[in-house]
């Protein structure tokens, strides 16, 4: 799950002062539409650095971003929210400048910053105007690669931080998710929030902070993208100067990215129930089952299933709840796929009297999609709505920046949005039947947060059993 605004400091693994080779393996031209409308072009600098570009002449802005190959399922439970607190931490000064100046140098150029941390990756960009592409090239790997994590910058960070999960904690809608992934995933490290906890922020240190960035932030680790009116050479060289200047380019010529993850986690939860006793006016609640992962085939197919099934106001759950019966306000189906597992699931905010009916109704439609599947026609509605969505997604440079980045940390390639689109619409009624099957025939769990009478708590068993 992303986030939004952070701040943070460190200094990443170098050789400082040593000579850094030009940049190597430059790859002229990916096909056209990468990602967009524009040529993407991707070269690697000594000492595994990745830069991936995409040209659009077309307009007159630019966003430039630095993603870090680590995120929450990389901590120990006792770093649990370091990331994150990183995240932070990299926007509370540099040798060369203070907090107040990374902020403002941005916002007086009308540009803006921000960064997020979710469970496997972390992000930090900035979007401006073309001319001021430099600028940001500047600032933000500035940030990452001079940054002092000043020991009074932590402490002062920490109470934001708790002010955060604090913020979290007071919209159910959103931490009902935490809760769901901790239902299957347990205490894992996919399980445990992004942000920590009020006990795992009090108890993380500058050093273990730092110590926790020396060895992640690594180049190897590293991917730098940008998106609008750039040129991919000049971004390259700019971004090689910047590196070089904050010591965090080895200069070895034989290092080689990091892949992308990789591995199995195998989730065996099913039937569970966590429950929140929290006084809210609706009730908040998550029900579903292991997914696949990011690298599943399948995913495509899970895709136009959960689009079908709740994916818009046509969706058999939004027209059954919402429409036909007026159960809820907001009701909708989603996935999350991670590198080795995957999750599934509804959401539903209803009032407390109402929790019984909209779970027999996910239920209901759980257990016959996953017997017969949907038909051509929603097939051909949920491909239509996702090829759009996906086009349309792309209509300015901070989405294409944010595909670049994510597709080169997750994948180690570049998929094109023609590609995108024949994946998508090869799927099948077939398809979306035998994967409903394999992941909806799964015995669901059940995560809710809400105030519940005893007579209403006791119909949520109901809602897992076999």
């Amino acid at each position: 799950m992303t986030r939004a605004p952070r701040h943070a400091t460190a200094r990443p693994t170098a050789t400082v002062g040593r000579a850094v080779p030009r940049p190597r393996r430059s790859r002229p031209t990916l096909p056209r539409g990468v990602g967009g409308t524009g040529t993407v072009r991707k070269t690697v600098l000594p000492g595994g650095l990745r830069v991936v570009t995409e040209a659009v002449p077309s307009v007159r802005s630019a966003s430039f971003g630095i993603w870090a190959a680590v995120g929450s399922r990389d901590e120990t439970p006792e770093l649990n929210g370091a990331t994150h607190y990183l995240e932070h931490l990299l926007f509370k000064g540099t040798a060369t400048r203070s907090a107040l100046e990374i902020s403002s140098v941005i916002e007086e150029v009308g540009g803006e910053m921000n960064a997020f941390t979710t469970k496997e990756f972390t992000c930090y960009y900035a979007r401006v105007l073309d001319t001021d592409l430099p600028l940001a090239i500047d600032v933000v790997c500035d940030m990452l690669t001079d940054s002092l994590i000043a020991p009074e910058e932590v402490e002062a960070e920490r109470g934001v931080i708790l002010e955060e999960i604090a913020m979290t904690d007071d919209d159910p809608s959103d931490g009902v998710h935490d809760l769901f992934a901790h239902t299957l995933l347990g205490d894992s490290p996919l399980g445990r929030p992004v942000l920590g906890t009020v006990e795992t922020v009090n108890g993380l240190s500058r050093d273990g902070i730092a110590d926790f960035y020396r060895a992640h932030y690594d180049p190897t680790r590293l991917v730098v993208t940008a998106a609008g009116n750039v040129d991919h050479e000049t971004v390259v060289e700019r971004v090689r100067k910047a590196f070089e200047r904050g010591g965090a380019l080895s200069g070895a010529a034989s290092a080689e990215p990091a892949p992308p993850r990789s591995g199995r986690h195998g989730i065996s939860t099913a039937g569970r129930l966590d429950v929140i006793d929290r006084r809210t006016e609706q009730v908040h609640l998550v029900l579903g089952m292991p997914g696949v992962s990011r690298n599943d085939e399948r995913r495509w197919a899970l895709s136009v299933l959960s689009t079908a099934l709740g994916g818009g106001m046509s969706s058999r759950l939004f027209q059954e709840i919402r429409e036909k019966r007026g159960l809820a306000y907001s009701v909708y189906s989603h996935t999350s796929g991670y590198a080795d597992c995957g999750l599934f699931g509804i959401y539903a905010g209803c009032r407390p009297a109402q929790v019984g009916e909209v779970l027999e109704l996910c239920r209901e439609q759980l257990t016959e999609v996953a017997r017969q599947g949907i038909d051509e026609d929603e097939t051909r509605r949920a491909i239509g709505q996702l090829a759009g969505s996906t086009v349309l997604g792309l209509e300015d440079t901070g989405s294409l920046m944010h595909r670049l980045g994510k597709s080169e940390i997750c994948w180690g390639e570049q998929l094109s949005v023609d590609d995108l689109l024949t994946r998508i619409a090869a799927v099948t009624p077939d398809d979306v039947r035998k994967v409903a099957a394999e992941v909806l025939g799964q015995q669901p769990s059940l995560s809710v947060i809400g105030r519940l009478t005893d007579r209403q708590a006791a119909r949520l068993p109901a809602a897992v059993a076999v």
